[in-house]
């Protein structure tokens, strides 16, 4: 079911709607309807300037050398496996 809905939107913003929908020969309405389920499904992601932040604090990370043993980290890992399976933590959070 459509709904009537009206926007202000500035000159430069008319112009591209207008060629858009005349180079892709589609109603305004659907470009419109197009852009924002685009933009939408776009929402969900991290900005790239967020996502390289973060690429870079794990690059970091990498090189700093490990603060336990392999021995051990796998033993925490087995921890919390077994917590996962069976519904809950082994101990009190701290």
């Amino acid at each position: 079911m459509a709904v009537k809905a009206t926007f202000t939107l500035d000159e430069t913003t008319i112009n591209r709607l207008n060629r858009t929908a005349t180079r892709l020969a589609k109603p305004k309405s659907e470009v419109v309807r197009e852009a924002i389920r685009e933009y939408d499904a776009k929402s969900d992601r991290l900005p790239e300037e967020e996502r390289l932040r973060m690429l870079r604090v794990i690059d970091d990370m990498m090189k700093r050398p490990p603060t336990r043993s392999q021995r051990d980290a796998d033993r925490e890992i087995a921890e919390i496996r077994r917590a996962r399976r069976s519904g809950g933590r082994l101990h009190r959070a701290e």
